[in-house]
């Protein structure tokens, strides 16, 4: 039974990962408090949703827009260094951003331009964690520690928005920014531990050449590849997010008790599978991310066309287990088949995906729905994600554990 839940063994083994990881969940609890005091204030400044929207493109754009050139930096220089510079980033943005709610001068403008500066250092911060991993644990550990990563983000997702309610009825949104800013003082005492990494192998051309030479890593690494490109696959065809408010409306009476419920299950889903992820870390990183993405995309098209919101939830608390399968499965995939010199760049693309993916689906959604319905969304968009994944698998031999089939050489061409 004990091989079926979480392993703990990275935070028992390693100092310096168990450091690392405690200070990266309490930043990242405090990141998402944070958020909830920036929808709020936004929402105070202009009653409106088009505002509240643009929050997410304030964080989205710059991580996507310098993702790729903050990872050939995190290939040319010291990871530990660059990540406590842009920690130190982060912290000041959360300051300014209390600075500015208590003294009331800014626009709701300023207020999401110091999102998007803050995110720029999010863009450099994410690339240069996620290289951590490989060094601090035996390749073995990898996943368990990756999965330990999954959860603590899981239950900052949980808890921070709840807490962040609180804090900003207590404290209001200036209250919530400088707790935030002092949740980065775990994320210094994480990182200030670890020796220096400076990447392994040739350093990075800089600039446009450096990115070039990661993007031509991606195109002719077949594993790498096919676990963005299933990524891809389960967010732009089939996020649900955005349709839920009007497959309540339309299927379950718009009670706002089972709208809440929907976000709930599937995180509820993906904390259970993180609790219970012996059962599938010591498998083909490749065939569990296949299964978990086409899973995923077969729970949410059942979600589409449950009876009642009941079964509903289960098919959520499914696609949401398999999500965690899926995303822990590609980690393990990407960390373990890039080589180092070139993990920055890699990481950065990961992120990129990760952040632009879901939005982009949830977008697709949104044009279906408006142009038939919320379940015709959800149905069509689960099942193009499983066809999808089964063609990634179908030309990826490497994913499923399959042999490449190799052409046979032109006559006259044999050694």
């Amino acid at each position: 039974m004990r091989h079926l839940l979480i392993d703990l063994t990275p935070l028992r083994v390693s100092p310096a990962f168990r450091r690392l990881w405690l200070g990266q969940a309490l930043s990242g609890l405090g990141g998402h408090m944070a958020m909830v005091a920036v929808m709020f204030q936004v929402w105070q400044l202009t009653r409106s949703t088009v505002w509240t929207g643009a929050v997410g493109l304030a964080q989205a754009v710059p991580v996507i827009a310098f993702g790729l050139f903050a990872g050939t930096l995190v290939d040319r220089r010291d990871r530990r260094r660059l990540y406590l510079v842009a920690v130190a980033g982060q912290a000041v943005g959360s300051l300014a951003l209390a600075v500015q709610a208590f003294v009331g001068l800014l626009p709701v403008g300023g207020v999401l331009a110091l999102v998007a500066v803050q995110s720029c250092f999010v863009a450099c911060a994410g690339p240069a964690s996620r290289t951590f991993i490989p060094r601090l644990l035996p390749k073995e550990q990898v996943p368990a520690g990756l999965v330990l990563n999954r959860i603590s983000f899981q239950a900052a997702f949980l808890l921070g928005p709840a807490l962040g309610g609180l804090l900003l009825g207590w404290l209001g949104a200036g209250g919530c920014y400088l707790v935030d800013a002092a949740t980065f003082l775990f994320a210094f005492y994480g990182a200030f531990g670890l020796p220096a990494m400076r990447p392994e192998g040739e350093l990075s051309r800089p600039g446009l050449s450096g990115v070039a030479d990661g993007l031509a890593f991606l195109v002719r690494s077949p594993m790498v590849r096919g676990a963005l490109l299933t990524d891809l696959a389960a967010t732009v065809l089939s996020m649900p997010i955005s349709l839920f408010p009007l497959v309540n409306a339309e299927r379950f009476g718009n009670d706002p008790r089972t709208l809440g419920l929907f976000l709930s299950a599937i995180a509820v889903g993906g904390v259970t599978a993180s609790l219970l992820s012996g059962t599938f870390t010591r498998y083909r990183p490749g065939l569990v991310m296949l299964c978990g993405s086409a899973v995923w995309g077969g729970a949410i098209a059942l979600f589409g066309v449950a009876p009642n919101p009941w079964l509903g939830l289960v098919f959520l608390a499914v696609a949401g287990a398999a999500d965690t399968l899926a995303v822990v499965s590609r980690g393990t995939i990407v960390q373990l088949h890039t080589p180092d010199a070139l993990l920055g760049r890699v990481v950065a693309a990961e992120q990129i995906v990760g952040q632009g993916g879901p939005d982009l689906g949830n977008m697709r959604g949104g044009l279906v729905a408006g142009a038939t319905s919320g379940v015709t969304a959800l149905v069509s968009g689960g099942l193009l994600c499983v066809a999808a994944v089964a063609l990634v698998g179908a030309t990826t031999a490497e994913l499923a554990g399959r042999r490449p089939r190799v052409r046979p050489a032109p006559p006259g061409m044999s050694g």
